[in-house]
This record gives structure tokens, C-alpha cells and sequence, in this order.
């Protein structure tokens, strides 16, 4: 859970949220660009004016304790949700009107797997390329399976996997298209200090062959050492935003709890 003193220097930057931005604010170059975001669950704003952009190459980070509005954000940037409020340009299109262009040209690793754990992880790769419309021979999937460390493991139920493996498995799975943005929600999560690597290598990847990555995670001093741009969210709201080096130091404790729809 989070420390009372982390606890208390969100809620100092929640009383100095940073202002809503008004839609001019957008800059039509940027991989990502969106102005006064907000998205309600019932009587909840999960997501209240939240504003960003992220540029190409480059690697952005988004912060905050759980519940604070990250995988919201996400779901409405790769179009799985709407916003009720705001605009948004995603890889030159409008999220509103293109959402079909928007979701050929975004990639999400979700936190939850959704994988089928009655297919091996062959399969599984092999039945989210076709879903996706890509046609991968054999010897790709292979070679995915061994960016991940699994190919030794390609022919096993997913069922038999570990967490660990199973989000490995979701990192492969991530790398089946090559998008102009990539969004990772929560992907250190059940990771050991290999897995660890092996994400901020495909990190790294995406940004030399020009992605935006947008980084969702707890790991603060982390997400700082590989991110150039960063934005912290509490209860849907922006509170702060800038570069990486130079976000305050905030302590957000590891909970079992996994961001709820709401998050």
C-alpha cells in the first residue's frame, strides 16, 4: 500500500493540479496528443481534463498510486472506451472520428493477460496475429517466443505458465505488430530482475525504430532512468507533468489490488 508520506505528497501536488489545457493545446506532429481527457464510471470521474503529449522516439511515463486513472487512460487512448470529454490525436489521427485508423496504428500491453490458457503459448501468438490481421509464418512466432525467452516453452499449455511467464508471454504478444505508438500498462508487474530487462529492451527497441512508448508503472525510479517525459495522475487528474529527471520523489507502495475499471 502507499506510504502515509507518499500518500501525502500526492495529495500536495493534487491541491497544485496543473490547469486545464484548452484544445488548442495540441500539437498535431506528436505521436500522442490530447487535451482535457475525462472519462466518468457512473457518478466517478476517472479521468478529469487530463492533457499530454508525446513525441516520437521517445519514452513517457505514466505514474500514480492505483486508482489514480492510468488504465483509463490507456483504454481510451488504444480505443477500447470512450471519453466523454476532451480531444485527441493519435499517430495523426483523431480519436474521435478515426478510432478505426487509431486502432490500426496502437499497440497495448494490458496489465491482465487475457491469454488462453487451453492453447500453448505457440498458439496463442499464432491466434493473435490472425485476430490482429497479420499472417506470421512459423519461424516468426519462434523467434517471438525466444525475444521473450519461451521458445523453450512453445509447446506448453499456458495453464502450466507462472505469472511471471504469462506476462512475458503478453510482452511477445505486444511485439506481434510494429505500431507508431505503444502503450505498456503495469508491465514489471510479476517480473523477476531478467524480466525486468527484457521489457526495457523492447522499450528501447520501439523508440530506435521511431514509436512513442507510453510507460504505465509503479516503478517510479525505473520509469525514470528510461523515460524522457513524465505525468503523475491522482484520481483522474493530472498533478504533475514534465521530464523524467525531474519528477519529485514519490513513494508508491506495491498493492495486490490491480486497477479496477475505474483506474
Amino acid at each position: 500500500m502507499i506510504s502515509k508520506k507518499a500518500s501525502s505528497s500526492i495529495q500536495a501536488l493534487a491541491a497544485e493540479a496543473i490547469p486545464h489545457d484548452s484544445p488548442e493545446a495540441m500539437e498535431k506532429d506528436a505521436a500522442v496528443s490530447c487535451s482535457g481527457l475525462c472519462r466518468r464510471f457512473g457518478g466517478r470521474w476517472a479521468l478529469s481534463h487530463v492533457s499530454l503529449t508525446a513525441a516520437y522516439g521517445a519514452a513517457f511515463l505514466v505514474t500514480g498510486h492505483n486508482g489514480s486513472g492510468k488504465t483509463t487512460l490507456f483504454r481510451v487512448l488504444a480505443t477500447a472506451i470512450r471519453s466523454d470529454r476532451g480531444r485527441a490525436r493519435i499517430a495523426g489521427f483523431d480519436l474521435g472520428r478515426e478510432r478505426a485508423h487509431v486502432r490500426r496504428h496502437v499497440t497495448l500491453m494490458s496489465h491482465h493477460s487475457y491469454l488462453y490458457e487451453a492453447l500453448t503459448a505457440y498458439e496463442n501468438l499464432d491466434l493473435a496475429a490472425r485476430v490482429a490481421g497479420e499472417s506470421l509464418a512459423p519461424f516468426a512466432i519462434h523467434a517471438l517466443l525466444d525475444r521473450v525467452e519461451l521458445d523453450d516453452r512453445a509447446h506448453d499449455f499456458v495453464a502450466e505458465f507462472s505469472a511471471g511467464m504469462r506476462k512475458r508471454l503478453g510482452l511477445a504478444r505486444a511485439l506481434i505488430r510494429t505500431t507508431p505508438v505503444v502503450l505498456f500498462d503495469e508491465p514489471y508487474g510479476q517480473l523477476d530482475p531478467r524480466g525486468f530487462a527484457l521489457v526495457d529492451g523492447v522499450v528501447d527497441e520501439c523508440r530506435k525504430r521511431g514509436a512513442a512508448v507510453l510507460l504505465a508503472t509503479h516503478q517510479i525510479e525505473h520509469g525514470r532512468r528510461i523515460c524522457q517525459e513524465a505525468l503523475v495522475l491522482a484520481r483522474g487528474r493530472c498533478v504533475w507533468r514534465g521530464r523524467a529527471a525531474d519528477l519529485p520523489p514519490l513513494r508508491l507502495g506495491h498493492s495486490q489490488e490491480t486497477e479496477k475499471e475505474v483506474s
